[in-house]
């Protein structure tokens, strides 16, 4: 199963953004925020130049894919499928980013991020409509009920989510205890985080 296994921080101060990589209030979380605004390498900031219209598309594109954790030629396929569809090819994107398995794992709050959330699948620790089901890109369905198994659902970190009655998944998610069911398909709205993807339209329609 492919993955970056590299430095999360290194991607995230690339873009200059929490991707959502590191556990929120962790240390290593606390540490990112303070160097988001240090790009990677040894010395340092070498100067702000102008970024050219390919650069916005490119660091759009990386950042989107690094952010739901997909290598470049998983994420080319998923926007192969999204431009076959009538209608806004950017829509239907991040439509089928957000209904990966790992991506609903992290969003029911079951996972702290969407990397562990992916280990959680690998791991065989979740199950789709009471079958175990390992493939974290698999895409979910409306009416599909996610539910961790006996040995997932205790481990301590992914415990004390279940318990945290705060945490809130999207309108289009439901949630009790350790089961969820997708009971919409997700909207361009219901994503909060800052994304452009007509960058990323216009990266790959060069």
């Amino acid at each position: 199963m492919a993955r970056y296994t590299g430095p999360k921080n290194r991607l995230a101060r690339r873009e200059g953004l929490d991707l959502g990589l590191k556990t929120i209030g962790s240390h290593a979380h606390a540490g990112l925020l303070r160097r988001l605004g240090i790009p990677p390498g040894q010395h340092g900031p070498k100067g702000k130049r102008k970024i050219s219209s390919y650069g916005q598309q490119l660091r759009e594109k990386q950042k989107v894919k690094h952010m739901y954790g997909l290598l470049e030629k998983q994420f080319r396929v998923v926007f192969g499928r999204a431009k076959k569809f009538k209608g806004n090819t950017g829509d239907k994107l991040i439509q089928f980013l957000e209904q990966r398995l790992d991506n609903v794992i992290y969003r029911l709050g079951f996972a702290p991020t969407r990397p562990s959330a992916r280990q959680l699948v690998s791991h065989r620790h979740v199950l789709v409509n009471g079958e175990i089901l390992s493939i974290p890109s698999a895409i979910v369905n409306v009416g599909d009920v996610i539910t961790l198994d006996v040995k997932g659902a205790e481990i301590p970190s992914i415990k004390k989510m279940i318990e945290d009655k705060s945490i809130q998944p999207p309108t289009w998610l439901e949630r009790k205890g350790p089961a969820g069911k997708v009971v919409r398909v997700p909207e361009r709205t219901d994503v909060s985080e800052d994304i452009t993807e007509q960058f990323i339209i216009e990266f790959y329609s060069r």
